[in-house]
């Protein structure tokens, strides 16, 4: 581009100057993101819940949470799982109390001091419904 300068029969070459600031990510932009594509591994068996209450804060899931629930998982030491108990659902992590490998009781452990264990027993109507892959928050 040239223009005049002050100097008169001199032509000088401008750069173009943006006036916004320009962004570290624009080398990494991508067309988008598909979330059921990144969160999402087995379509046919995951639902999603909201959690209520703080339970498992201790987890990272808080009140209002989005959780993205994939039932075709196996249950396994430390998931935070699902569960419905008695009539109810409650969201907690899974332990297995073993004797000599054999699983002699289920205990559903909260992340979160205020709220005492559940030791499952033969009396409880029990299953475990869920295994929490994901954990959606919004600020």
């Amino acid at each position: 581009m040239s223009t005049k300068s002050a100097v008169p029969g001199i032509s000088v070459e401008l750069p173009e100057i943006k006036a916004g600031f320009p962004s570290p990510a624009q080398d990494y932009v991508e067309n988008g993101i598909d979330l059921n594509r990144e969160l999402v591994r087995n379509p046919s068996s995951t639902f999603f819940g909201r959690a209520r209450g703080n339970s498992m804060e201790g987890a990272g899931i808080f009140d209002g949470d989005l959780l993205i629930i994939d039932k075709s998982l196996e249950p396994r030491e430390g998931a935070i799982a699902v569960c419905f108990i008695d009539g109810e659902f409650t969201l907690k992590r899974i332990h297995f109390e073993r004797d000599g490998g054999v699983v002699v009781a289920i205990w559903l452990q909260p992340e979160n001091e205020s709220f005492a264990p559940i030791k499952v027993t033969q009396d409880n109507q029990f299953i475990i419904w869920g295994l929490v892959v994901h954990s959606v928050r919004s600020f």
